[in-house]
Formats: structure tokens, C-alpha cells, sequence
């Protein structure tokens, strides 16, 4: 023990324990701290009891000895950390020439186990930037990945671990697979094989995996079809690249396409959007001649990540002009769907730009008013489409007859899909092309100016209060209502399904007069009025002819009291003082009629 460290302990100004730590700690030495992170001790003043440490975010930071040997980790010459410091220029050298190496190098120091973020940190600043670390992470994980001694785990929050002993990377994979109980883990560990399946060309380890796959996919099959789908897609893929054969009367992927037809739009939303095409793309053969009605079914019914690949496979296959047939079906008989409707304004720039006019937006406020009447909540992408895209509605609208605006106009104004602020917008947009229909949506009060309402601190953040648990309780619960009440059957008789949707048109109108009162609403203390006459702020006494008195505060909008003798600023009797001075004589109502009285008294009211 240091001579020193000996004295500290023998004055009891260190513990024995505490001596053996700090000795560990000599000035130069790398250190770790948990909140200060990576340092160097700069200075050991046993006669202050100190030690001083040069953090990377803070210089010269001291601690109490005993702290000091607590809290600090000495960090070894080969740890990460300090290397990057000392040899910046070999570490660069070897990340570049032998990644694997140093990634080894580090998980070492880190116990043997280390995430992405772990390294990250280890190699940031000195030797990589954000975006340069990114770059070499993506090519580096090729090589770890097939390196024997490091394990890459299935989940991203999980470390990467060091092992002692080699193990190939497809006896990995293979032990992935064959561990697995759960058909997801089977599907996600032949998901990691099929983007290894290079490695495993010209073998036949992927033989007992092909015939496993058969297996749970037939056991799969009924209790839930999607994996079995997801199996045998990956099965085929395996016995394509590998040349596997698939074994005597395997189950096919038309099989199931034919026998699960028309529960198939459920089946395919569960099924990962990279699988769903591949899905879709066996419709020729497992349908024949009947694949594009089979397909145009389904799109009818489906999500729109579905009706997206549809149509890409309608337009590989040429089949444009039957689909834009069905498209101008639908819209004419009014039963397109809004998952059509969003996969057409979104590629409205397309082949079929044509048709993106004001009849498909006609179309579209229809379906949203459809679904949101029966409850259906597959619109909200149409819906935040409208509002997001500020061009679809003009280019929906170009070139449209006047009275073709008038009568979009008035659908946007009567429908209770939007919410009054985003309504305006709406109706913003179109004036923005056609200016001349401005009076038309001035005459609904749509856009007109309206007077800014004065209102106090208090009452707007009530206000505030009151939108909140409308929009976040009182809605949501009526939406849960109106389910519940679905479900006794027969709409034309059920009671408790008309009673919700009344208080659901309730609710929507409350909440749209709330959110326009707030949307002029301004805040303030009342403070400093101007107390030559009545205003807004002000405490007026009166006095009628019989010596009664009588003393209101006016105050703002949403402000009433009347036993304190508080009062809105829009109340009758309020609109009567208001601007008249001392002295005057007017008449003011009251609860017996109007009444004479005079002003008697103006000062800043204390609300």
C-alpha cells in the first residue's frame, strides 16, 4: 500500500476497503463514472482529502477521497475508451481493416456482452460521427454475423454476446429454428435464414427444415390461416433457392387461396405487408381465368395496404382497363370503398389521373359520412389524407363547373365529418381557386370575421378543461355506446342505438361550438381598465330613483357570478353600461322590468 494511503488509514480518514480501491486510482488513470461518464484523475491531495478528476463534459471536478474510490471504475490501457483517446489513428486503422476484431475487442471490455448503443458510445467522437458510425455498423454486422464467435440476438434491445467457443452461422440459424416453439419465433427464424440462404447452397441442412415447415403449416392451417400462409410462402422460398423438394402432397399456397376465398381479406390484414404481395401474385394461377374478378373482390373489402398491391399487380399484369372499369362501377353505384378511394387520391398522378376529379370527391365525403355513421374507423386515413394534402382537393377540383363547386361547397359545410377549424380549411382551399365562391361561404358563417371573445385566465383554461374530457371522455365513451347498442340488433327498433347516435350528434355539435369559441377566445387579467367610463374590467355602482344600490363587476365572456355580482361582459345590463361615464342616467333591466338608474361609481374591478 502507497505511503500515503497507508497514513489516510491509519488517521481513519480512510477505510481499509476504500485504501485498496483508491490505490487503483493513481494521478493518470482512466476512470468510468456513472452519471460523469469517461475521466481521467488528474490530481490525489491527500492533505485536502480530494481527488480531482478531468471529466470529458467537465474539467477539473473534485470528489471527496472516499467517493472517488466508490464511484470510479479504473479503466485498463486496452479498454475502448481509453484507446480511442490515447490511439485514435490505430483504432481508425483497424475499424477500417479488421471491424470483427475490434468489435470482439469491445464486447471484451464490456463483460463480453454489449448492445448497439454500447458500441455506438465506445467508438463516437474520435473515431466515428453519427452518420459515418451508421455506415460502418451496416457493412460490420454482415461480417459479425457470420463471424463464429459473436452472437447477433433477435431482438434489437437485446445484447450482442461474445462466446467462448465458434459456432457457424447456420448451425445458428438452424439451433433458432429448431429451438422455436411458437410458429411466429419458427416464421421469424426462416426469415433469418432465407436472408442467409447463400450460405446454405449446395447442402442439405435446410432438408429437416423444409419438412418441419410442412408440418406446422398444416397444423397451422385452420387455427390461424395468416402463418400458415406466412409458412408456406417461406417454405416455397427455401425449395426454390436450395432446390429442396417440398415432399409428396404438400399443402400449396392455392390450396389455401381457393379454400379460404371469402374470409381472405381478414386473413391477408394479418399477413406482414412484404409477404401480402407475394400472396396476391399467385391469384392467376390459383384462380385462372377468374383471377381479376377474384382480386377486384377482394379489393372491395380490404385495407388499403392491400389495395395497394392489388393495383400494382392489375397494371403489371396489363389489366388497366378492367380495373378502371370496376373503379367507375363503384363510383357510380356508390359503394367504393374508402380504402379505394385512398389508394386513388394517392396516386391521383398516375394512370388514372383522369379520374381524381370532383366526382371522386363527392365519392370521398360520401364514404367518410358512411363509415363514421356506422361506426367504422377504417377511414381515418382518407380522412387525415383531406386534411395533410393540401393540394388534393384543388386537384380534385380543377376544371370543375361552377355549379359543380357550389355543390361541393355545400357538402363540406353540411357534413359532420370535419371538425369546424379543419372544415374552414377545407373551404379555404377551394376559395383559394375559385375566389367568386367566397360569398357563398360567408353567407353560412363559415368564414366570416367574428369578434375575438374577452375572456379571463380562469375561465379559458376551465374551458380548455371542459374540451379535453369532452373530446378524451364523454366522446370516446358514447363511441363504446353506440357499439354496445349495435349489437342488440335491428337499428330501425333499437331504442338504445338511436338515444347514443342523438348524443353523439350532441357531442359533435358542443365540441364544434367549443373549439370555435376558443379559436377566438383571448385571455386576459383585467388589469389597468379604463375607468373614465364602463368597460370590460371595470366595477360599476348604480342607483335607482328609490336609493337602491346596486354594484357589478364585468367581466369577461365566460365569467358569471351573480351573488358575488359578477357578470359577462355580453349580459344585457352589462351592454347598457358599457361606455357611459358618472353621472348618466339610463335605463338598465331588471328582474321587475327596465328601470332608471344612475352611475354612481366607476373603478378597476378585482376579479
Amino acid at each position: 500500500m502507497q505511503a500515503e494511503i497507508e497514513k489516510a488509514v491509519q488517521a481513519g480518514k480512510l477505510t481499509p476497503d476504500t485504501a485498496t480501491s483508491l490505490e487503483k486510482l493513481p494521478e493518470g488513470t482512466y476512470c468510468l463514472h456513472k452519471s460523469w461518464g469517461f475521466g481521467r484523475i488528474a490530481e490525489i491531495n491527500f492533505l485536502l482529502n480530494q481527488a480531482t478528476i478531468d471529466f470529458k463534459t467537465k474539467k477539473g471536478h473534485t470528489m471527496q477521497l472516499d467517493y472517488a474510490a466508490e464511484s470510479l471504475t479504473p479503466l485498463p490501457e486496452d479498454h475502448i475508451l481509453v484507446r480511442k483517446v490515447t490511439e485514435a489513428d490505430t483504432v481508425k486503422s483497424l475499424a477500417k481493416e479488421d471491424p470483427v476484431a475490434l468489435v470482439r475487442s469491445i464486447l471484451e471490455n464490456f463483460g463480453g456482452r454489449a448492445n448497439q448503443d454500447q458500441i455506438a458510445q465506445s467508438l463516437s467522437g474520435e473515431i466515428f460521427n453519427e452518420a459515418e458510425f451508421k455506415r460502418w455498423w451496416d457493412s460490420t454486422k454482415k461480417l459479425l454475423k457470420k463471424d463464429g464467435l459473436i452472437a447477433f440476438p433477435t431482438k434489437k434491445s437485446e445484447p450482442i454476446v461474445l462466446r467462448e467457443k465458434p459456432i457457424s452461422h447456420t448451425d445458428e440459424l438452424l439451433a433458432a429454428f429448431n429451438s422455436a416453439r411458437q410458429t411466429k419465433a419458427q416464421i421469424n427464424a426462416l426469415d433469418q435464414i432465407l436472408k442467409s440462404i447463400d450460405e446454405f447452397k449446395g447442402s442439405n441442412e435446410l432438408a429437416a427444415v423444409v419438412a418441419t415447415v410442412e408440418d406446422a403449416a398444416q397444423k397451422t392451417r385452420r387455427l390461424n390461416t395468416a402463418q400458415a400462409l406466412e409458412l408456406i410462402l417461406e417454405r416455397d422460398e427455401i425449395a426454390s433457392i436450395t432446390g429442396l423438394p417440398k415432399g409428396e402432397g404438400s399443402i400449396t399456397l392455392n390450396e389455401i387461396l381457393v379454400e379460404e376465398e371469402r374470409r381472405l381479406h381478414e386473413i391477408l390484414n394479418d399477413v406482414p405487408a412484404a409477404k401480402q404481395r407475394r400472396v396476391l401474385a399467385a391469384f392467376p394461377s390459383a384462380y385462372g381465368d377468374q383471377w381479376v374478378e377474384k382480386i377486384l373482390s377482394l379489393m372491395s373489402k380490404s385495407s388499403v395496404r392491400v389495395v395497394t398491391e392489388s393495383a400494382r399487380i392489375l397494371l403489371d399484369q396489363d389489366k388497366k382497363a378492367e380495373y378502371q372499369h370496376e373503379l367507375e362501377r363503384w363510383l357510380g353505384d356508390h359503394t367504393i370503398s374508402t380504402e379505394v378511394l385512398t389508394w386513388l387520391c394517392k396516386e391521383r398522378g398516375g394512370v388514372f389521373a383522369s379520374m381524381v376529379d370532383a366526382r371522386v370527391l363527392s365519392a370521398t365525403l360520401s364514404a367518410l359520412e358512411r363509415d363514421q355513421f356506422n361506426d367504422i374507423k377504417r377511414g381515418t386515413k382518407l380522412h387525415d389524407l383531406i386534411l395533410e394534402d393540401r393540394e388534393l382537393i384543388p386537384d380534385m377540383l380543377a376544371g370543375a363547373t361552377p355549379e359543380t363547386v357550389r355543390d361541393t361547397i355545400r357538402k363540406v359545410m353540411l357534413s359532420g365529418v370535419f371538425e369546424e377549424l379543419n372544415k374552414r380549411s377545407i373551404l379555404g382551399r377551394i376559395v383559394r381557386i375559385y375566389p367568386e365562391m367566397e360569398s357563398m361561404i360567408a353567407g353560412d358563417n363559415l368564414t366570416e370575421k367574428q369578434e375575438a371573445l374577452i375572456v379571463s385566465w380562469e375561465s379559458l383554461e376551465k374551458r380548455k378543461i371542459e374540451l379535453d374530457e369532452l373530446v378524451n371522455k364523454k366522446i370516446p365513451e358514447n363511441i363504446k355506446e353506440i357499439s354496445v347498442a349495435r349489437s342488440y340488433g335491428d337499428l330501425r327498433e333499437n331504442f338504445e342505438f338511436k338515444a347514443a347516435k342523438e348524443m353523439q350528434r350532441v357531442l359533435s355539435r358542443r365540441r364544434a361550438e367549443m373549439e370555435r369559441d376558443l379559436s377566438i377566445a383571448r385571455g386576459t387579467d383585467f388589469k389597468n381598465p379604463d375607468t373614465k367610463v364602463v368597460n370590460i374590467g371595470t366595477k360599476v355602482t348604480i342607483k335607482e330613483a328609490d336609493g337602491t344600490t346596486d354594484v357589478y363587476s364585468i367581466l369577461g365572456a365566460w365569467d358569471s357570478d351573480p351573488k358575488a355580482g359578477i357578470i359577462s361582459y355580453k349580459a344585457q345590463i352589462a351592454q347598457v353600461l358599457i361606455s357611459h361615464g358618472v353621472g348618466e342616467k339610463l335605463n338598465v333591466p331588471t328582474e321587475h322590468g327596465d328601470r332608471l338608474a344612475e352611475i354612481v361609481k366607476i373603478e378597476a374591478a378585482r376579479p
